[in-house]
């Protein structure tokens, strides 16, 4: 089994690392005339943040551009869910930036490492 997004494998899965933030809670405090202190009101469990990590691979510069373009249109706003290789499930994922660390030539190809962020909108 591949990693997908969307059942789409766009990834390679060699170097590939996903890290799984808290879940996170929102809270509004308001001081409140007459009282000593805060009124705190909690807002409930909010999303968590994924990252992605890897290296994609590709034969030459046009086929690493649509691998890349194809990973690009996933920052759309709209949930996906990603698939991991191990079994790993992740629903409700909003891409919020696919960056490039590095890109080469390396062998007989195009070699890019990369980061996705996503935010898990539920958990």
């Amino acid at each position: 089994m591949n990693t997908t997004l969307d059942d789409k494998a766009l990834f390679d899965e060699r170097e590939l690392t996903i890290a799984v933030g808290p879940v996170e809670r929102a809270s509004v405090e308001r001081g409140v005339a007459g009282l000593d202190g805060l009124a705190s009101i909690d807002l409930g469990r909010r999303g968590r943040k994924v990252r992605q990590r890897g290296t994609l691979r590709a034969t030459n510069q046009a086929q690493m551009d649509a691998r890349i373009a194809a990973i690009e249109a996933f920052l759309d706003g709209a949930p996906h869910t990603l698939r991991v290789s191990d079994g790993r499930r992740y629903d409700d994922l909003r891409m919020d930036a696919f960056v490039q660390r590095d890109r080469r030539v390396e062998g007989t190809g195009v070699v890019v490492e990369y980061e996705i962020m996503y935010t898990q909108l539920r958990s």
